[in-house]
């Protein structure tokens, strides 16, 4: 059986190993680093002259790279920077990068290579938001946005957002970020405030996702845990291999249930994330 990453990367760091490899030519040493994950390759340019330049060739991280990050770059920056190396060009898609007037960010996974894009509650259309009496924007430190929507009441609860994104090739899935209450801070400890909290537990909310190709997922799902922020699962696309072309897809969260009110709810944003990155929520 073959060495894994993390048994060769240790066998690289020790004292004898360091030694020998600083003999090696650099154009050897980026032959062996292009096998490793992003994360390993700049680990081992600390261990000597040799790896440190090799970890700079453009085809080590041209490997690393979606095929289409070209066009990535194009949708979050307004055009492709010149004179970049492919390190310093994927080191700019792992940042988190702000764009559509800051209601969006996105950044590229370390270790799957998909894209993670999060949208704010301002870059969502909900139904009744411009309302006070229903809805207000609330400042806070826990969303990457700063602010979160927060539902008093309502009778008809509807959420839609669409995205039209170079995403890079594999499995999605989409998840609204959401919590049963109202955080805030008292003598600089986290509170959440649930007195407003209501409706919930009646029916459950719908979520439903479509793709321009056709592609659709429908599920419903009650909300019952208070206090904390879930994510709450809306459904799973695939994106087939393309250098150029954007993924337009589109999503809703309703409870439109009129027989009674609802109320109580934070809504933060909704996150696309790569489906192999599932166990982070």
């Amino acid at each position: 059986m073959g060495t894994s990453h993390s048994g060769l990367h240790k066998d690289l760091s020790s004292s004898s190993s360091s030694s020998y490899l600083g003999d090696l030519p650099e154009d050897c040493v980026a032959l062996i680093v292009e096998n490793l994950d992003p994360v390993e390759i700049c680990r081992l340019s600390k261990l000597n002259r040799a790896f440190r330049g090799a970890s700079w060739a453009d085809f080590v991280w041209e490997s690393k790279l979606p095929t289409n990050y070209e066009a990535f770059l194009e949708r979050i920056l307004g055009g492709f920077p010149e004179n970049l190396q492919k390190r310093d060009v994927y080191a700019c898609l792992c940042r988190v990068n702000s764009f559509d007037q800051g209601t969006k960010k996105v950044w590229i996974d370390k270790r799957s290579g998909g894209a993670c894009l999060s949208i704010s509650a301002k870059g969502l259309s909900i139904t009744g938001i411009d309302d006070r009496r229903y809805w207000s924007h609330i400042p806070t430190d826990e969303s990457r946005f700063s602010s979160v929507a927060y539902l008093q009441q309502t009778w008809w609860f509807e959420v839609d957002g669409e995205i039209d994104f170079p995403f890079p090739a594999g499995n999605y899935s989409i998840y609204f970020r959401l919590q049963l209450g109202q955080s805030g801070k008292w003598f600089g400890r986290r509170v959440c405030n649930t007195e407003q909290v209501h409706g919930w537990d009646i029916k459950p909310v719908r979520f439903q996702l479509w793709t321009e190709d056709g592609q659709y997922s429908s599920s419903q799902c009650m909300l019952t845990e208070r206090g904390r922020w879930n994510h709450y699962h809306g459904g799973d696309f695939v994106v087939r291999e393309s250098r150029s072309s954007s993924t337009k897809i589109k999503f809703s969260m309703n409870q439109i249930d009129c027989t009674h009110t609802k109320g109580g709810l934070s809504l933060d944003s909704v996150i696309v994330y790569p489906s192999s990155c599932k166990d982070r929520f």
